[in-house]
Formats: C-alpha cells, sequence, structure tokens
C-alpha cells in the first residue's frame, strides 16, 4: 500500500496553464485492492477527462508504505537529480514490480526476497507528442509504458486519459477480460510506436541524408469510420496522418464539418481536389469540383461573379458536385449558392455535396444550413507548401514532393513568331493553374480568368482537346489553351486542330522531339505558343 512521489506535484492534474515533469504516484486504489503507478503531465490530460484521474487519486490509500520500494525509488530520484530526473523510473525495484509474472513462481519469489511488489496497473499520459517532440526525455516513461504492455496479462496500462472511465468500470467487476487488457496493451505499444516515429522524423531532419530515409514510419489516427468506400461493397475508414509534416499543416483532412451528413470516402477525395485547387489561386475564385476534376473555375474580385461562372462552365457536371472557395462565404454569397438556378435551364435549384471555404460568417453559415440537411459544409486552412506526397501500390508506396509550382515561379517562354497580348499571357497563365488539378492527359481552355472547358483522363490527348472544345463552344475563339504536357503531334493533329478552332495561345511544357512542328503549326495559323519546361501529369 504504497504512496510515493518521485517528483512532488505542484500543478493540479488537468490544468493547462503551464506543463510541469510527469507526475509518478505509486499507489494502491483502496476500493479495488490493486497497486497503480500514476504518471500524468498535467497539459496532456483534457479536462473533461481529469475529475476520472482525481478519482483515481481519491481512491488511494498513502499512509502504508512499502519501504523496500519507496527507499529504493526515493534513492533513485535522489542519486539521478543530476542528469534531471532522466532515469528515476529505470529502476528493477519499479520494472521488476510490473513486469513480473504471477503464473511464474520464480518471479513471484524473487519479488518476495528482494522485498518488492507487483503492480496490477500503469497509467502514463506522455507529454503532447508534438510539443515537446525535440525531447527524448520521455525515454523513462516510455520503458514503463512497454513494460507493462509487454505483461498486461497481469497488468492493465492506460496511455490515453479517454480511457479512464473503462478502466474504472473494469475495476468494479469481478471476472478478468483479457480482450480489454490487450486492446489497452495494442493501444499502449501504439501509442509509443507514435511517438517514437515522431521523434525519428525529427532527427531525421536534423541530419543531411535528403528528403527520402531509407526506413519511413507514418503514424495514422483514426478519424472516422465510413459508411463504405468507393463502392458500397467495400468497407472503410478515414485516418489523419500525424506525422511531424502533416500536423498544422493544413489540408481537408484536418477540416472542421460545420454541418451535413458524415463524409463519406468519395467526398474526401472530391473535397481534397477542390480545396487543393482553389487554394492556389490569389484573387477571389470558386472551384466546382466532379470526380476529383474541376470542370469550373473562375477568378473575380466579384465573389458571386465567380461562382456563377464557375457554374456556368459545366451545370450539368457541377449538379452534385462540390464548390470550394478561396474566400469567407459571407451572407450574401451564402443566398446566392441557396438559390442559384441551373443554367440549362433557369429553374432546377443547383445542388451540392459540400461547400468548402476557410471562413463563414455567422449568418453566411445559417443560410447554408437552411439549404439543405445533407450538405456538408467544410471549414478548411490551406495545405502548406513543401509536404511528402504519398500514393499506395501493390505491396509498397510511390513518395515525391508536392506539386507546388505556381505561374510565380516559372518562366512562360515565347517560342512562337507572334507573342501572346499581356490579356492572353494572364489567360494562359490562368489556364496553366487549372491544368494542373485536371487527371492526364488533360486540357483546359481559358479567358477572362474564367474556364471554359476541359479534356480530362482520355487515353490520348487529342481526345481531351476535344472534350475541351465542345464544352468552350463559340467562346473558344481568342482564348488560352494549357496542356499538361507536350503534344507529340502537331500537324493533323491536337495542336493543328487547336489552331484551326480559333484559340489565340497555347501553353505547354515543350519536349518533344516535334517541338518545330508545333512552332511551325503555331506560326502558320498566328497563334503564340509558350512553353513553361515544366510538366503536370496527374495520374
Amino acid at each position: 500500500m504504497l504512496g510515493l512521489t518521485t517528483v512532488a506535484p505542484t500543478t493540479k492534474v488537468g490544468t493547462t496553464s503551464s506543463c510541469i515533469p510527469n507526475t509518478i504516484l505509486l499507489l494502491r486504489l483502496n476500493s479495488f485492492n490493486h497497486r497503480t503507478i500514476i504518471s500524468a503531465s498535467p497539459c496532456s490530460v483534457p479536462s473533461s477527462s481529469a475529475k476520472n484521474l482525481y478519482l483515481l487519486h481519491s481512491r488511494c490509500n498513502p499512509t502504508k508504505a512499502m519501504a523496500a520500494q519507496e527507499t529504493a525509488a526515493q534513492q533513485t530520484a535522489v542519486e539521478t537529480h543530476s542528469v534531471d530526473g532522466r532515469v528515476k523510473t529505470l529502476h528493477p525495484n519499479i520494472h521488476g514490480g510490473i513486469l513480473a509474472r504471477r503464473d511464474q513462481k520464480h518471479h513471484m519469489e524473487s519479488l518476495n526476497e528482494h522485498g518488492i511488489g507487483a503492480f496490477d496497473i500503469v497509467v502514463v499520459n506522455l507529454y503532447p507528442f508534438y510539443d515537446k517532440v525535440t525531447s527524448t526525455e520521455e525515454i523513462q516513461f516510455e520503458a514503463m509504458i512497454r513494460a507493462a504492455a509487454k505483461n498486461h496479462k497481469d497488468v492493465l496500462v492506460v496511455v490515453d486519459s479517454q480511457d479512464y472511465p473503462a478502466l474504472l468500470e473494469f475495476l468494479k467487476g469481478n471476472q478478468d477480460d483479457q480482450q480489454f487488457r490487450r486492446k489497452l496493451a495494442w493501444k499502449a505499444f501504439q501509442h509509443v510506436a507514435s511517438y517514437d516515429s515522431a521523434v525519428a522524423e525529427w532527427l531525421w531532419k536534423q541530419t543531411t541524408g535528403g528528403k527520402f530515409p531509407p526506413s519511413l514510419t507514418v503514424p495514422l489516427s483514426l478519424k472516422s469510420s465510413l459508411r463504405y468506400g468507393e463502392n458500397p461493397h467495400q468497407k472503410a475508414a478515414f485516418y489523419v496522418d500525424r506525422s511531424l509534416g502533416e500536423v498544422n499543416g493544413g489540408g481537408i483532412a484536418t477540416a472542421i464539418q460545420h454541418h451535413g451528413k458524415e463524409m463519406s470516402y468519395n467526398n474526401y477525395l472530391d473535397a481534397d481536389a477542390a480545396w487543393n485547387c482553389v487554394a492556389e489561386f490569389r484573387n477571389p475564385t470558386c472551384v466546382v469540383v466532379k470526380h476529383t476534376n474541376p470542370c469550373g473555375v473562375a477568378s473575380r474580385d466579384d465573389i458571386l461573379e465567380a461562382y456563377r461562372l464557375a457554374v456556368k462552365a459545366d451545370p450539368v457536371s457541377a449538379f452534385g458536385g462540390i464548390v470550394a472557395f478561396n474566400t469567407e462565404v459571407d451572407e450574401a454569397l451564402a443566398k446566392e449558392i441557396r438559390e442559384f438556378r441551373s443554367p440549362t435551364d433557369g429553374e432546377t435549384r443547383m445542388f451540392y455535396e459540400i461547400v468548402v471555404a476557410p471562413k463563414y460568417s455567422e449568418k453566411g453559415l445559417e443560410i447554408l444550413r437552411g439549404k439543405s440537411k445533407t450538405l456538408r459544409i467544410l471549414e478548411a486552412r490551406k495545405n502548406e507548401k513543401g509536404k511528402l506526397s504519398l500514393r499506395q501500390v501493390g505491396g509498397g508506396w510511390l513518395a515525391q514532393d508536392s506539386d507546388d509550382l505556381t505561374p510565380e515561379d516559372i518562366q512562360f517562354n515565347v517560342v512562337s513568331g507572334k507573342a501572346p497580348q499581356e490579356s492572353e499571357l494572364r489567360d494562359a497563365e490562368f489556364a496553366w493553374l487549372c491544368v494542373k488539378h485536371v487527371k492526364s492527359n488533360a486540357i483546359v481552355i481559358a479567358k477572362n480568368n474564367c474556364m471554359l472547358g476541359m479534356g480530362s483522363g482520355q487515353p490520348n490527348r487529342r481526345e481531351s482537346l476535344r472534350i475541351a472544345l465542345k464544352k468552350a463552344g463559340d467562346e473558344v475563339k481568342g482564348a488560352a489553351l494549357a496542356s499538361d504536357a507536350f503534344f507529340p503531334f502537331a500537324w493533323k493533329d491536337a495542336v493543328e486542330e487547336a489552331c484551326e478552332s480559333g484559340i489565340g495561345v497555347i501553353a505547354e511544357p515543350g519536349g518533344s522531339i516535334r517541338d518545330g512542328d508545333a512552332i511551325d503549326c503555331c506560326n502558320k495559323y498566328g497563334v503564340s505558343l509558350i512553353f513553361t519546361n515544366v510538366r503536370h501529369f496527374r495520374h
């Protein structure tokens, strides 16, 4: 019945005003007859869970000391004070009491011989990982967690304050539950593994080893179970990436949902595509996405006009799609979203699965909530640049830098005899930024900061061009065309078809062995041709 503190508690558990070193309490729970170690960092215990930790404390009887362990722990604390207490719990009298197996007679005899009592419960809350990741002072507590998890058949280990109520209920029961013990042990190992991966990621960034380490651990945290996956017969879940490079880095994964049905697998993919696209534009912009492809994009000083133009680009595809903005959704914009009729008939009210924006006014939110009970309203932060992009293939993962280049980062080199006018150059830059977010083979036609048509996902670039031209219609005259990759052929192919349709300027990466044909073709038709030297494949 031990009541021992190796670090005197000076701040109540559950407060968040400051972070003190973890408090270690070796206690016997009087009501349950279990000997327990409690280690709590105040800044890692939310106030909602603190009362349960208080309950554990209140049911302890610290009046009778077990002399051998108390002396050992106190001695350890004193002897290690000169190294900031880093090994204050790394002592055989503590770890012996955690690791000893109750079903092994010689283990228990050894404890008795050395005057060591066995522990039944270990409760540890580490510092918040991403506040203290540059510190390795938690090694002592990690060791204690691992020891308890290793011996989970006899020792309960709790590392999540959300499990305090379940622990208390378990202790009230008369029957042992190995499933409960195994689940707590799994969570303990996973918790420590996540902490270690954060430390490893931080240490690698301090080396000169390059962007891609020889081995990589990605800590994922379950955010929600989904109704189904891409199709109803597939089970699915959504995880948040807890890597240092992702935490506090923005993106759709950490968006706040203000309203609507729960997000689905496809909702996350579409919302991510819409948000990544709209967030790249500097001027007030609206992007409409269907099946991860932007089918409408427009930038205007008046965001209401931008919204109308984005829908107008392809109203059939926009219906049931995702609409995203890079500006606040205020009362006026919310009303326009709620009441806007489809340009196809002027009567059908537009329906959307999701609205995404960086912020909403109070009135704007109220109006959007009234549009539909199912409309998902997301508030997201822009993705930070320089992230690592991961993609799964059978049996492995592909890793690359994220495609962060914008028109401001590259040179638009005129290679034709005719130079584009300033307005045409701006249109080419706009189209180039749009085509970056369209699935390959990708063609975008734009004018006056508005997408007129796009062709996506075709096995050959000529078919994508024809789809884009069909959507643009008569507005194609004098417009800009952007291609995500070079044109392999020009004469009697995509370049000549574009020129004959009335396109005013073409922006493409260049790099084909037939670049000369593309230049000659554009010169024949009086079309400006720009090489960007940057490809934007998206598969």
